[in-house]
């Protein structure tokens, strides 16, 4: 149905303690007259599934009620369709969404930006890996190196709960981390260096604020690439902190550079994007202008 506003819900956003707020947006959204349903699917696959098939019906809109991650599924329905992408953040990590000046503390408001209809245009990252994986889009971060290899541990953890289990794993990643052998290529230009991470970005910040490119801009065709170099763990203890005002860009460690293709090859590294595990590198990340319209303010 044409204006049809299709709801894409994570029931374990914050843990579940949101769900209880999904009744009062829904009734927001349909203030105004149109039809809404709601898509919960009973895993990933199935809720993507379903979220595909809602977009071929060409809906008015299709929300994600959740956070990155939940986003990053949505992507992967609606780019380089006509069908917009409208966010409601109710996750943890809502970093997208406040790249693009959607309120994130209040989710009627943000409900109200969705029934507002007004479509941005925006570009998305695409992964290519070759051999039988999928291409697969991403909308804010792709980074390997340290961080992925905490999430790595994490996931592999049943205990503690929460948030623990990732505090647990940034401790024991800690005491065994090395720098990466890394070789990014930039447009064509390869460069070979050992780095704690590496990160590509169509926006500015992921893992729930962390400024990791402070001046990208989802808009203007490119993804800002940066490198943080070699370093003993005592100073990258003492830098990494800074991410979140963006202030590590000045350690003389960090390079960053502005490119359309990223192609990173590294031994043993697992890459993430908008926080979700995407699968060992060597990848490639092409930027697409214009591939996402997404209801914003």
């Amino acid at each position: 149905m044409a204006d049809e506003i299709v709801v894409l819900v994570n029931p374990a956003a914050r843990g579940g303690r949101t769900l209880r707020l999904l009744d009062p947006v829904l009734r927001r959204l349909r203030a105004g007259g149109r039809p809404v349903s709601v898509i919960v699917g009973t895993s990933a696959a199935d809720a993507l599934g379903r979220a595909r098939e809602a977009v071929a019906a060409g809906p008015a809109a299709l929300v994600a009620y959740g956070g990155d991650g939940l986003v990053h599924l949505a992507v992967q329905a609606v780019a380089g369709t006509a069908v917009p992408l409208g966010i409601v953040p109710a996750g943890t990590g809502n970093d997208f969404a406040g790249a693009l000046g959607i309120p994130r503390a209040d989710l009627l408001a943000a409900a109200d930006v969705v029934a507002g209809g007004a479509s941005r245009v925006v570009d998305a990252g695409r992964i290519g890996a070759g051999g039988d994986r999928k291409d697969e889009w991403f909308a804010g971060v792709l980074a390997c190196g340290f961080d992925s290899r905490v999430n790595e541990r994490a996931n592999g953890m049943t205990r503690p709960p929460g948030m623990g289990k990732y505090l647990v794993a940034l401790v024991r990643e800690l005491s065994s981390f090395a720098p990466i052998p890394f070789r990014i290529t930039l447009d064509g230009e390869a460069v070979e260096r050992e780095a704690m991470l590496v990160a590509v970005a169509n926006t500015r910040s992921y893992g729930a604020g962390m400024r990791i490119c402070p001046d990208a801009r989802p808009d203007d065709g490119l993804f800002d690439v940066l490198v943080l170099g070699a370093m003993p763990m005592g100073e990258f203890l003492r830098t990494f902190p800074r991410v979140y005002r963006g202030g590590h860009t000045r350690h003389p460690a960090v390079t960053l550079r502005r490119a359309r293709r990223v192609v990173i090859e590294a031994p043993d590294v697992i890459a993430y994007a908008d926080g979700e595990r995407v699968g060992p590198v060597p990848l490639t990340c092409a930027v697409e202008p214009g591939a996402l319209r997404v209801l914003t303010p």
